[in-house]
C-alpha cells in the first residue's frame, strides 16, 4: 500500500482538525486494511522495525487493545506503558516521560490523558507522531472515526442527511464532542438527547440539535449512540440517581420501539448493563457493538499508518 500524497499530518490530534478529504482517505486505507483481518497470516509488513508506545494515563480495554492489536498487525513492536507504572506517580513531567521516550528511540506515541490538551502538547514538543487515544472530555478521534467507518459499512459511504441521535452524559463525553465534528463533516444530522444537566442547549453552537424528549429524539434516528455516565469527570451530581436516570433516559425494548424499524444501537463502551441500554437490546440483531469494537482495528491500522508515513516509518507493502 503505497501513502496517499494527501495526507501530510504527523499526528491525529482531533476531528475538527481533518478535512473530508482526510476522512475519505482514512476510511478508505482502513477498508483495505480490514480485508486482510480474515487471512490465516494476519500480519503485514508496514511499520516493521516501528516501535510504539502505548501510554495510558486513564484505564482502557477496547482503545488500548485495539491500538496493541492494530501495531502488532502491522508488525510494529508494542510497548504499554499504563500510569501506576510509569514516573509520572513520581513527580516527572509529562514532557519529561515523553523526551525521554523519544530518547530511547521511539518512534510513535499513542497517549490517553485525563488532561484537555495533553496530546496537542506531547505533539509540539516531539518529532515523533503522536495519535490521540482520548484526552480529558476534549478529543476521541479514533472513536469517531470507527463510528462513522461503522455507520458507512450499515448505510453506505454516503452519510449525507442521515439522523444520528448521541443519548446520555453528552456534556462530559471526548466520544459526542469527536462524533459531533466527524458526522458533520460527512454529512449526517446530529441529535443531542438526554437530561437537560448532561445536554445543555449551548451543544446548538455546534450545529446540532438538543432534544430533551426521548421518544422525539429517537423518532427520525437511523441511528442511536448511547453513552455511559461519565462519572469520573463529574464534580457533581447531575442528576438524583442512576435509577432516575435509566426510568427517563435509558433504552429499552418499551423505547426501542420508537427507533425506525431499520435503525441501528451503537455504543463506544464500556456498557453498564442495565442503565444506559438494556443487555437484550446490546444483544440484539439491532446491535453493531462488536462491530464496533472490530473496526477500531482496521482505523486504528490506517491512523497508525498513515501518520508513520510522513516521517518515514512505514515500509512498502
Amino acid at each position: 500500500m503505497t501513502p496517499s500524497p494527501a495526507w501530510t499530518r504527523k499526528d491525529l490530534i482531533a476531528i475538527e482538525d481533518l478535512s473530508r478529504e482526510e476522512l475519505d482517505i482514512i476510511f478508505a486505507t482502513a477498508e483495505s486494511f480490514k480485508s486482510t483481518l480474515g487471512r490465516s497470516v494476519k500480519k503485514l509488513p508496514s511499520l516493521r522495525g516501528v516501535t510504539v508506545v502505548n501510554l495510558f494515563m486513564e484505564p482502557s480495554t477496547r482503545t488500548r487493545l485495539a491500538f496493541e492489536i492494530a501495531a502488532t498487525r502491522l508488525s510494529a513492536d508494542v510497548i504499554s506503558v499504563m500510569g501506576d507504572a510509569s514516573s509520572l506517580v513520581k513527580g516527572e513531567t509529562l514532557r519529561d516521560t515523553a523526551l525521554n521516550i523519544q530518547a530511547l528511540s521511539a518512534d510513535m506515541i499513542i497517549m490517553r490523558h485525563s488532561a484537555a490538551g495533553a496530546a496537542k502538547y506531547l505533539s509540539e514538543i516531539t518529532d515523533m507522531p503522536v495519535i490521540n487515544a482520548g484526552d480529558g472530555a476534549h478529543a476521541h478521534p479514533t472513536q469517531a472515526l470507527l463510528d462513522a467507518y461503522t455507520l458507512r459499512e450499515k448505510f453506505g459511504p454516503d452519510l449525507t442527511g442521515k439522523h444520528v441521535t448521541i443519548l446520555g452524559d453528552i456534556l462530559f463525553s471526548r466520544v459526542a464532542r469527536s462524533n459531533i465534528w466527524c458526522l458533520k463533516k460527512l454529512g449526517a444530522h446530529v441529535t443531542l438527547a438526554g437530561p437537560s444537566t448532561l445536554v445543555p442547549r449551548e451543544f446548538e453552537n455546534l450545529g446540532v440539535r438538543v432534544c430533551h424528549d426521548l421518544k422525539q429524539a429517537l423518532a427520525d434516528a437511523d441511528a442511536v449512540m448511547l453513552l455511559r455516565i461519565q462519572h469520573e469527570r463529574q464534580t457533581s451530581t447531575h442528576f438524583p440517581s442512576l435509577g432516575e436516570y435509566t426510568s427517563m433516559f435509558g433504552l429499552n425494548k418499551r423505547r426501542a420501539a420508537w427507533l425506525k424499524p431499520n435503525a441501528i444501537i451503537m455504543h463506544p463502551g464500556p456498557i453498564n448493563r442495565g442503565v444506559e441500554l438494556d443487555s437484550d437490546l446490546a444483544d440484539s440483531s439491532r446491535s453493531v457493538i462488536l462491530d464496533q469494537v472490530t473496526n477500531g482495528i482496521a482505523v486504528r491500522m490506517a491512523v497508525l499508518y498513515l501518520c508513520a508515513s510522513t516521517k518515514s516509518l512505514s515500509t512498502a507493502q
